[in-house]
């Protein structure tokens, strides 16, 4: 699709002095100068919240802007889309793009999780384009079950007595027009918020989409809201909805008028010359991910516990690790979307972290550090000594995220496939 691209995380995008785009054999993007300004002008108002792209130079590339560990697609506002996709491996884009969807489909509380994987059979579609045809398909569903209607109430100033006639109103309107009757009254239609909220994404996703099907679907779809306002006041609205039993059809669909129309529905930035942004931090991926793999192996689990604090009485600085384990012992796991290579890799600041975790869950017997596997296996394993009758243990795993049996590798690299939690416990 024209300027349509898709990089690595960590990879460049830079400017063309001939003002073309191009792909190096390193995957870094060259784009044309007004490209990259738009670029860099949304980095430097964001960059106070996130750095999804860093400024940075290169020999032999100039000035650039580099793929942090944030995924997901870029839009400006002269069409081009840039995709970020996670580094996996050595995988290659199309393949990084699918186990990207596998993540995504763990989120809670987002419209990912109906994705059909037959959408991937066309690897050339770029994601933005996924994601439209995906609410597309969701709001054909809703349709065939029809749109819900409501009582609107509606004030008119019209030649016949309607509903309840407002007095106030009447004296001030129609002191001179004796004929006419200023009334409030209620139909049953259906311009109801959440109808609105889905045309207002309709007409956005027209106005941003490349595709030329996808055009010609949003195209009828707007037939069927011809009837319905947009909506002028999105994040108002979006308080208004009512998902009740009756509604209970719509909210796939507004899930996803939600993440295009609230553009910081996974990440905050602010008002800038790019047209459509939807990042998602690579951290809460793969956190959601390992963490939704646990649960499937019929663990009972709990993602960013509450209730502990480093300092007590008063409670101050909450402790919130990214996964406890709770069965027959107490186990505590925090995710990082790192490459390890060797031990050096491992912060200083995850250790303690780990040990403040282990010192204040009284019933956890052992920690882990959990990151991505890279091709690459070390093994580590810690022992900290607190009492001398009490030895907290800390071990690395790596998760394997290519595998069909998607598993751990831990020690002696072994894979952690079948019987998780006896086998973690041995390690």
């Amino acid at each position: 699709m024209k300027n349509s691209f898709s990089i690595l995380e960590y990879r460049s995008i830079y400017y063309d002095k001939d003002n073309k785009y191009q792909l190096d054999p390193s995957n870094n993007l060259a784009v044309p100068k007004k490209v990259f300004d738009d670029l860099k002008q949304f980095v430097l108002k964001n960059n106070e919240q996130t750095l999804f792209l860093k400024p940075s130079y290169k020999k032999g590339l100039g000035e650039t802007l580099q793929a942090q560990n944030y995924v997901g697609v870029i839009q400006t506002t002269d069409g081009t889309t840039i995709e970020i996709l996670p580094k996996i491996q050595n995988l290659e884009t199309d393949a990084s793009k699918r186990i990207l969807i596998k993540m995504l489909k763990t989120l809670k509380k987002s419209p990912f999780k109906n994705f059909n994987m037959a959408h991937l059979k066309s690897s050339k579609m770029p994601l933005f384009e996924i994601f439209i045809t995906m609410f597309l398909d969701e709001l054909a569903k809703l349709l065939k079950k029809g749109l819900k209607s409501d009582y609107i109430t509606k004030e008119e100033n019209i030649k016949f007595l309607k509903g309840k006639l407002k007095i106030n109103q009447q004296i001030q309107v129609n002191y001179i027009h004796k004929e006419r009757f200023f009334v409030e009254y209620q139909e049953f239609l259906s311009d109801r918020v959440e109808n609105r909220l889905i045309k207002t994404a309709l007409g956005f996703l027209y106005k941003k989409s490349r595709s030329n099907h996808n055009q010609q679907r949003i195209r009828e779809f707007l037939f069927v809201f011809d009837a319905i306002e947009v909506s002028h006041n999105i994040k108002n609205d979006f308080t208004k909805i009512k998902l009740n039993r009756q509604m209970k059809d719509y909210e796939q669909t507004l899930l996803w008028c939600k993440t295009f129309l609230l553009e910081n529905s996974f990440t905050p930035y602010k008002d800038s010359d790019i047209a459509f942004a939807l990042l998602f931090d690579m951290n809460l991926l793969f956190e959601s991910y390992v963490g939704h793999y646990l649960k499937k192996k019929g663990l009972n689990v709990s993602l960013q516990d509450k209730g502990k604090y480093l300092v007590e009485e008063p409670n101050k600085f909450a402790l919130r690790p990214d996964i406890v384990i709770n069965e027959d012992e107490q186990l505590i796991a925090d995710t990082k979307w790192k490459m390890i290579k060797d031990e050096k890799d491992i912060s200083q600041a995850d250790m303690y972290q780990l040990y403040a975790y282990g010192t204040k869950y009284k019933e956890c017997s052992k920690l882990y550090l959990i990151y991505p596997y890279d091709n690459n296996h070390i093994n580590l394993r810690y022992l900290y000594q607190q009492e001398e009758d009490e030895k907290l243990v800390l071990n690395v795993l790596f998760f394997d995220l290519v595998s069909d049996t998607t598993a751990f590798y831990a020690q002696n690299n072994s894979k952690i496939e079948y019987k998780l939690f006896s086998i973690l416990n041995k390690i």
